[in-house]
């Protein structure tokens, strides 16, 4: 704890009078242009990856970068969805999903995930993903597809899919490379981000 309190006083110290200006808009505004749904894993930090300001972004993070399918139920990954795209406007969502993640190990390698029976549980909305990875234990080709898989699932949202058929927004998938900080591009048509 004593780490995140002295970070605190180093963010307030240092940061925050750098970035007064920046942080007087955001008081009042709030319109990120893009949507972010990344891993909950703590390797895997957006703004960093993606070289933004506060305000830039709007993230959600949920083991395994999962979007559940919409169903009639409201939960919090679909509101925030609803919200980023139906209030802010957002014009870009981007799934990211990212090497050595432990949710798509654990799916991939086939773990026992009794001790983690909510794990298990979340860890279904990949079912498809696992379904269309053809062999078994290939981790970085699981990520892969459930990037692509999450996309899908993004599509069945209404807000979503209102503003795709309007041209409102675009869908992006990527894979973030831990080790080598690269980050590859799987939505037909984009630009190569990976050297």
């Amino acid at each position: 704890m004593q780490d995140l309190t002295d970070g605190v006083a180093r963010f307030q110290r240092d940061v925050f009078p750098a970035k007064a200006e920046l942080f007087a808009h955001l008081a009042t505004h709030h319109t990120p242009d893009t949507l972010f749904i990344s891993c909950s894993d703590a390797r895997v930090v957006p703004e960093l990856i993606t070289g933004t300001e506060p305000g830039d972004l709007f993230v959600i993070r949920t083991a395994g970068n999962l979007v559940p399918a919409h169903t009639p139920e409201a939960d919090g990954v679909a509101a925030s969805i609803e919200y980023a795209v139906a209030a802010l406007g957002v014009r870009d969502i981007v799934v990211c999903g990212h090497s050595a993640c432990g949710a798509m190990t654990a799916l991939a390698e086939g773990h026992d995930l009794s001790g983690a029976p909510a794990v298990a549980t979340w860890l279904r909305h990949a079912d498809a993903s696992v379904a269309r990875t053809s062999a078994d234990g290939d981790v970085p080709a699981l990520v892969r597809q459930n990037v692509l898989a999450q996309l899908a699932n993004l599509a069945t949202h209404p807000s979503v899919a209102r503003a795709l058929a309007g041209g409102g927004v675009a869908l992006h998938g990527w894979v973030y490379d831990i080790p080598t900080g690269r980050v590859e591009v799987l939505t037909a048509g984009a630009p190569a981000l990976a050297a």
